[in-house]
């Protein structure tokens, strides 16, 4: 079986290291395509680059231009590649204009030990049924984000005043996640995930499209099959810009990805 969003991050090598993808509609936000869909696609040709080590271990993103739907080339220039390890630059482009550049490096997580020390504090959440399905977003948002379709995403309560115009103030976003066509996570897909949510900006009341400038990402695990727990957070908007982090857990309780993205205030209608 394909499921949907392998046949969306498909890549096909042109035999020169690089490679071509097609970025799909459905994967439109606001002003552009999402950059976590974006940062799967090069995962997906990292991946194919490196066969021996097929798991994102960190991934650092500028984000250039605005992707839009239709072909779109991705160059791998390898760096170097040890036996645990392999680090290239990656550009994405359409029209001869990069859209992402990007360094990664690559491993093999299933090498990697079993120690875990965190004290990082997983979300809480009501189950799936007692939260806030997506579905149930406002036409404006469904209209401005049609990558909402590729999702079920069920929120806190305690996190969606900003639907009805009383935004919590605290700047996080937590909800339950998963693919619409039952696909399970993966460490790509995970690159997607952390970018995923509505802006955390939401929650102070801030609306709109928020144009990703960097993202960096850490895969930690390979995700269990099942629901994935997302939560968004920010501490401080300056400069017209705000930075978001990113914790994902699986379910089985484990933190399996982190990321830090710098964006772009929303700006008023």
């Amino acid at each position: 079986m394909t499921y949907e969003f392998d046949h969306h991050t498909a890549v096909h090598p042109n035999g020169d290291g690089s490679f071509a993808a097609e970025l799909d509609r459905g994967w439109v936000v606001g002003g552009g395509v999402n950059g976590g869909y974006l940062l799967s696609l090069i995962g997906t040709a990292l991946r194919a680059t490196f066969p021996t080590k097929p798991d994102p271990l960190a991934v650092s993103a500028y984000y250039l231009s605005a992707g839009t739907p239709g072909p779109a080339e991705i160059a791998v220039d390898v760096r170097r590649e040890g036996g645990s390890v392999a680090t290239a630059s990656v550009e994405l482009r359409q029209g001869g204009e990069t859209r992402i550049a990007a360094l990664a490096t690559y491993g093999d997580l299933d090498r990697l030990g079993d120690d875990v020390r965190t004290t990082a504090e997983e979300p809480v959440l009501p189950p799936p049924d007692e939260c806030v399905a997506n579905t149930l977003s406002p036409q404006e948002i469904l209209e401005m984000a049609p990558m909402m379709g590729r999702f079920d995403m069920r929120f806190h309560p305690d996190h969606v005043g900003w639907v009805v115009g009383q935004p919590s103030g605290r700047g996080e976003i937590a909800a339950w996640f998963r693919l619409v066509d039952g696909r399970e996570p993966d460490p790509v897909s995970l690159l997607m995930v952390v970018d995923a949510l509505p802006p955390v900006t939401f929650d102070l009341g801030l609306m709109g499209w928020a144009p990703t400038l960097e993202l960096t990402a850490h895969i930690r695990a390979k995700p269990a099959p099942g629901w994935l727990k997302v939560r968004h957070a920010t501490r401080n908007v300056a400069g017209g810009m705000f930075e978001e982090d990113c914790e994902v857990w699986d379910s089985t309780g484990r933190l399996v990805a982190q990321s830090r993205q710098l964006a772009r205030q929303p700006r008023p209608a």
